[in-house]
């Protein structure tokens, strides 16, 4: 096991702190760092794509999990793997496809360890039909306080709060998972630009979920009657009579991803710093808004292409600044529109520079205690950590939120404030509870667990 000294961030590169890492090689050197750890406890890491504090641990210990990495097993008749906690999505989206059978919830991105995935118990694409990523864990191996290993079932009070849990409950070394099967390696996808936010929503809803994964690129620099203008996207599995004679030699993945913060691009220069400014943004808003299509359908991606779209583009977060980028996502329930009008609204009229936003459908809340999906509608976009005034400003689109009994996504918060965090979590006293009887010594700690009191 190999261990040092280190300063780390979140994805977003805001607040770094300095903690032990130790990279295990297996379970039971990671059950020796949390036997031993010091008086400021131990928290999971993965591949560092939490924008925020939540896999950062200030004078305590880090717990790098990114070595954890074995696929145990994939029964291809059941549509089930076993496989360790520090398996990237995109890796395990390698292994599957090519058997028929896809991991059952897929982000935005495939960096994204299967540990973490379950600690923040990510939404995909297809919420409304498949939920979070939680629902789809038939079992998982949690390292807990005591410094032994569980296995964890759902429907038990622990598999409920470690699901969403931001690793407090106990660091998830392993997990069984249920598939969804696939009968190609393709997408059917159709996409179709909105004139603004009312007609972006309508388009959302119309056909209710006969495609299932959806998601839409909203311009938040548009203003007027233009504002909240959009391009949805939305995609099915295509299936063999949709694929055209030469598909069968078309390549599933690319011969080499592109590598985090390298160009795909070869001999394309790395991204300068600070150039995102509200001019430089609202020129490459409407280029992009311009050159996508009024309406298309059919279209036939590959499925990592579709969803990992951004895993194969340039690190854009030189383009934020020295002082990173704040990610903000929040939900709030079908029925208040108004509110997310009204939160549109403000960040068009305060011409923060956005050129990522987007807009998603969510179902039925997950039994996650801390679980951040819940029916309605979800914004996340990104700003640059140093804009003047950003903290008073997202305060108080935290207060409309919360009024409108929506919520922040907690798995990507970075300055959040703990009373607004109890008022938009009404299970958070329960998690807490849970949290103290297993583990009273508070063996499990992070930076955002002591900034939100969790």
């Amino acid at each position: 096991m190999s261990v040092d000294t280190v300063s780390l961030t979140g994805w977003g590169r805001t607040a770094p702190t300095t903690a032990v890492r130790f990279r295990p090689r297996g379970y039971e050197e990671a059950a020796a760092v949390v036997r031993g750890r010091g008086p400021r406890g131990v928290i999971a890491r993965g591949l560092g794509r939490s924008p925020g504090d939540a896999a950062q641990n200030a004078g305590g210990s880090v717990l790098d999990l990114s070595g954890l990495a074995r696929i145990g097993g994939v029964d291809a008749a059941a549509g089930v793997v076993r496989c360790d906690a520090g398996v990237s999505l995109e890796r395990l989206l390698r292994v599957l496809l090519p058997l028929g059978w896809l991991p059952p919830v897929l982000p935005g991105t495939g960096r994204v360890t299967v540990g973490g995935a379950i600690g923040s118990d990510l939404p995909g694409l297809d919420h409304r039909r498949a939920g979070s990523f939680a629902r789809h864990v038939s079992a998982l191996e949690l390292l807990t306080a005591d410094g032994e290993v569980r296995t964890v079932l759902p429907g038990t009070a622990l598999f409920d709060a470690t699901a969403g849990g931001l690793g407090l409950t106990g660091v998830v070394l392993g997990a069984t998972l249920r598939l969804r099967r696939v009968s190609t390696g393709l997408m059917a996808v159709s996409t179709e630009r909105a004139g603004d936010l009312d007609d972006l929503l309508a388009r959302f809803t119309a056909g209710g979920d006969r495609l299932p994964y959806a998601s839409a690129w909203v311009d938040l620099m548009a203003r007027g009657r233009a504002t909240g203008r959009g391009i949805l996207t939305r995609g099915e599995h295509a299936t063999p009579d949709m694929r055209p004679a030469h598909a069968g030699r078309t390549r599933l993945f690319p011969r080499s991803g592109a590598a985090p913060g390298r160009s795909p691009f070869p001999g394309l220069p790395p991204l300068p710093d600070g150039l995102l400014g509200p001019a430089a943004a609202a020129l490459c808003n409407e280029v992009r808004y311009r050159g996508s299509p009024r309406a298309r359908t059919g279209e036939l991606r590959p499925v990592p292409a579709f969803f990992h779209a951004s895993d194969a583009l340039p690190d854009v977060r030189p383009l934020y600044g020295r002082g990173g980028l704040v990610r903000y996502r929040f939900t709030v329930g079908y029925g208040q529109e108004e509110t997310l009008h009204r939160v549109v609204r403000r960040i068009a009229a305060r011409r923060s520079p956005a050129v990522r936003a987007v807009l998603q459908r969510f179902g039925a809340a997950d039994p996650g205690l801390l679980s951040f999906a819940a029916p309605g509608w979800s914004l996340e976009l990104d700003l640059p950590a140093a804009l003047p005034g950003l903290g008073r400003f997202l305060d108080g689109v935290d207060e409309e939120v919360a009024a409108a009994g929506g919520r922040v996504c907690l798995a990507q918060d970075s300055r959040m404030r703990p009373e607004t965090a109890a008022a938009m979590y009404p299970r958070l006293a329960e998690f807490r509870e849970l949290r103290a009887r297993l583990d009273p010594a508070g063996a499990f700690r992070s930076d955002l667990s002591r900034r939100l009191g969790l």
